[in-house]
C-alpha cells in the first residue's frame, strides 16, 4: 500500500512495486512548499475528480494513477472502503491534489498530522477540501445580456 513519507524537504508518495506497473510511474515527489491543505476523507470515491488519464481504474477495486481536470491533474492511489489522506497543492507543483487511501482511520489522522507539523504553510481555515473550478456557464451559443440603463 502507497505511503506518505517526509524526505528532507519534500513530500514522498511511495509506490509498491504494483502500483508503479498500474500507475506507469515512479514516486511521486513534491516540495513541502507546495503543501496548502490536508485533510482526511472517510468516503475514498470522494477524493476522485476528474477524468481518468493515465494509470488503473478498477471500479470497487483500486484506482491509481493520474487524474485531469480544469485546474490540472490529481495523482491518486485509492482502496475502496479505506479513509483517504487528501494533500491540496498550490498551482506550482505537477499535481495540485495527492489522493492516498490508509489502512485505517487512525493512521490515516496519524499521517496527515505528521504532514501538517512538516509543511511550512498549511491553510487551516476550514477543514474541507477546495471545490473545482467551473467552466464558464456561458458558452458558445448564449447571448450577451445587454447593459443595464442607468436613467
Amino acid at each position: 500500500m502507497a505511503r506518505m513519507d517526509v524526505r528532507g524537504d519534500d513530500l514522498v508518495v511511495r509506490l509498491t512495486w504494483r502500483e508503479r506497473v498500474a500507475a506507469r510511474r515512479g514516486d511521486v515527489r513534491v516540495p513541502l512548499a507546495a503543501v496548502c491543505r490536508v485533510t482526511v476523507e472517510p468516503a475514498w470515491w470522494r477524493a476522485l475528480r476528474g477524468d481518468p488519464r493515465r494509470g488503473v481504474w478498477i471500479p470497487g477495486t483500486r484506482c491509481v494513477g493520474t487524474r485531469g481536470h480544469l485546474a490540472g491533474a490529481d495523482f491518486v492511489v485509492l482502496r475502496p472502503g479505506r479513509p483517504v489522506v487528501c494533500v491540496e497543492l498550490r498551482p506550482s507543483a505537477p499535481f495540485r491534489l495527492l489522493a492516498v487511501s490508509a489502512p485505517n482511520r487512525s493512521e490515516a489522522a496519524a499521517m496527515a498530522a505528521s504532514l501538517v507539523r512538516a509543511a511550512p504553510e498549511i491553510d487551516a481555515s476550514t477543514p474541507c477540501r477546495q471545490p473545482l473550478p467551473v467552466p464558464d456557464e456561458r458558452g458558445k451559443g448564449w447571448p450577451e445580456l445587454p447593459a443595464a440603463d442607468e436613467s
